[in-house]
């Protein structure tokens, strides 16, 4: 009788956890798109394929935060769950259960957002700029709805037994990794671009370059360790790497994401 309280008590406290992970990884995946698509690339907002709603940029404001209000409220009751669940940290796959309902979790809420959002309800698409929304709306939901949802899966499927699973920090990495060449793209028609000189770089060193590079320049900081260049003549960024250039803001490096911020 005591074990099998015991089972019943495990098998509750699994499902909670289970039902934690997937919370957490929704509202997170929630998050994620309207952190990056709404404000920082700013693609589309939550109603920007509403005619009506895109004369008042305080419409398109205000529904952005209320999306944000509601993954509030579904993470905030995921780590509720989290909470509830913590005398089941302890149990021999705990932790990769985890994970796989936080993927399936952050999946599913991309795949509802591209079958609800994109196309039952037109109520956004993921680039509302392009000739061809219907292919960023399937790269987008390929890459963060389908595959983290096939690997939640097959996690979740994976026996339980065995040593605690050490991948959590790799599948993070592995994010980054996917995430980070389409935030680095260059902006279609974009000139002009940040640079950032290496110390012990003179200003006057500086000025060589961009001039031997073919780029003009814009503007520098006080400090004269951050340019703005335009390359709309021609400009060559492997010049300004070669005379002491640390990074050029519309290259596949942590400053390319600049390219797509609006001032």
């Amino acid at each position: 009788m005591a074990q099998a309280m015991a089972a019943t008590e495990g098998r509750n406290l699994g499902g909670r956890l289970g039902w934690a992970g997937f919370a957490i990884g929704f509202g997170l995946g929630g998050f994620f798109d309207g952190i990056l698509l709404h404000q920082v690339l700013q693609w589309h907002h939550l109603l920007s394929g509403l005619e009506q709603a895109r004369q008042d940029l305080r419409v398109l404001v205000m529904t952005d935060g209320l999306f944000h209000l509601l993954m509030y409220i579904v993470t905030a009751i995921g780590l509720w769950l989290l909470w509830r669940s913590r005398q089941a940290f302890a149990e021999p796959g705990a932790d990769r259960l985890l994970l796989a309902m936080a993927l399936l979790g952050f999946g599913t809420w991309h795949i509802i957002d591209a079958v609800l959002s994109h196309w039952l309800l037109g109520i956004h698409r993921i680039r509302m700029d392009v000739d061809n929304p219907l292919f960023w709306d399937l790269l987008w939901l390929a890459i963060f709805g389908i595959v983290p949802f096939v690997a939640g899966l097959l996690l979740r499927r994976r026996p339980t037994g065995g040593r605690r699973l050490m991948s959590s920090p790799l599948a993070l990495v592995l994010a980054v990794v996917v995430a980070a060449p389409l935030a680095a793209l260059p902006a279609p028609g974009l000139d002009s671009v940040m640079v950032m000189f290496r110390p012990g770089v003179t200003p006057g060193e500086a000025l060589t370059a961009i001039q031997q590079s073919g780029a003009r320049l814009l503007w520098s900081d006080p400090n004269n360790q951050l340019w703005a260049v335009d390359l709309s003549q021609g400009g060559n960024t492997t010049a300004l790497y070669q005379n002491g250039a640390l990074l050029v803001s519309n290259s596949i490096l942590p400053l390319g994401c600049l390219d797509w911020f609006r001032v």
